[in-house]
């Protein structure tokens, strides 16, 4: 406690006191081994006083950001190097406590996570570590709130404050400003599924704070563009990428709703203009398909006009893929087995369009395991979904289904 108030006497003071963070913490423009024993009492693991380990990680975020030439601007004559180690310690114990599912470990880091991410250098530092799948797999849980709370929903809640939401939800804001200039990082947010979990939160916050802060976030992924450094051979990863896995992810018609409300704060209706007039230029863009695919892959599959014996008829041989190997058929059965019902449901439903409409469908699906992975919903709890299995292996099993309905 009293190191704590000593350097926010100290982070007060402007840069010629003669008495600052940079003269009590370094010396010839070297970071001092005084930050050691601060990184010790993190590692205490469960042993450790959380009120501690909250105060030490806060501290030694302070002491590293005046070292960081991105806040420094130059101006303290540090030499970054020998802050780099100490700044990537910090943040592998954060990420540490991330990976875990409980809102203590959560709220433990948070405050120190959004006071690193004003440091560009560590926002690239937390995303590289796999930081963004962390925080988009927090979000999902903590802001889905499933409708069925019996035995038999599969969903597991595990409850959040508007405080957690908000802190968690500023992290991925602050690093979605350098989807620009770093093609890893707009890899690492459309590969960890950030883009869903910021849906999600645009649906379901309790709070326009933390709707205002998703929003932003939302729309600095819509507006991002591809700065040259795509790899070669490596798919293109700009704002089209995030606007179809918000068209996926149903956001259109949110924002739509979301236009009518009376907000009081006005940048949420400025995002909610802009990204409703990006979703429409580019859900206009999108055939039927296009959209379709979009659905599979990113997983929020839903019950509509892509989803019926009529798409199928029409689009069953775009199953095969530009490769020929049916790929969106094997995420179909890899969504079979996931932990949503509903999502299970239309997956059972879509492998046994496909088998009733691809010539050769039925061997196709039973090779790649959908007779398997379908069957184990059989004798499952929720009776939709059990209907849907029971429907979808039957066309697996019996050539002329279409007889017997």
């Amino acid at each position: 406690t009293r190191l704590f108030e000593i350097i926010s006497a100290l982070r007060e003071k402007k840069d010629s006191s003669a008495v600052t963070i940079v003269s009590t913490f370094y010396e010839n423009g070297k970071l001092l081994d005084e930050w050691r024993p601060l990184l010790r009492i993190l590692h205490l693991g469960g042993n450790g006083d959380p009120f501690a380990q909250r105060g030490a990680s806060l501290c030694l975020a302070y002491i590293l950001l005046v070292g960081c030439p991105s806040v420094a601007g130059g101006s303290n004559h540090v030499d970054y190097s020998s802050v780099e180690e100490p700044l990537q310690a910090l943040l592998s114990w954060i990420s540490s406590q991330l990976q875990s599912s409980l809102g203590s470990s959560v709220s433990l880091v948070t405050p120190t996570l959004t006071t690193l991410v004003n440091c560009r250098e560590a926002r690239y530092m937390f995303a590289s570590s796999g930081g963004i799948g962390y925080i988009a797999r927090h979000l999902r849980n903590k802001a889905s709130v499933p409708s069925d709370t019996s035995k038999t929903s599969r969903k597991k809640n595990i409850g959040a404050t508007v405080q957690q939401l908000y802190e968690l939800c500023f992290t991925i804001w602050a690093i979605s400003y350098e989807c620009n200039s770093s093609y890893s990082i707009r890899s690492s947010f459309s590969r960890d599924g950030a883009v869903k979990s910021l849906c999600v939160l645009v649906k379901t916050a309790p709070r326009e704070k933390v709707i205002r802060v998703a929003l932003s976030a939302l729309r600095n992924l819509a507006e991002c563009k591809s700065d040259g450094s795509d790899q070669s051979g490596k798919k293109e990863i700009d704002g089209t990428t995030f606007l179809n896995d918000m068209i996926s992810c149903g956001l259109m018609k949110q924002i739509e709703l979301m236009k009518d409300r009376n907000w009081s704060d006005d940048d949420i209706k400025e995002d909610v203009a802009a990204l409703s007039k990006l979703l429409q230029i580019n859900y206009k863009e999108m055939s039927r398909w296009d959209l379709y695919v979009n659905e599979v892959v990113s997983g929020n599959l839903e019950w509509g006009v892509m989803h019926t014996e009529k798409f199928f008829q029409q689009n069953c041989m775009h199953f095969e893929g530009e490769k020929g190997d049916f790929s969106l058929l094997k995420r179909l059965i890899i969504l079979v087995g996931g932990d949503d019902d509903d999502v299970a449901s239309v997956a059972c439903f879509d492998i046994g369009e496909f088998v009733r409409h691809y010539p050769n469908g039925r061997m196709i699906a039973k090779q790649l395991g959908a007779k398997d992975a379908i069957m184990k919903h059989i004798g499952h709890e929720n009776s939709e979904l059990q209907r849907h299995a029971l429907h979808s292996v039957s066309k697996i099993m019996v050539q002329n289904w279409g007889s017997l309905v």
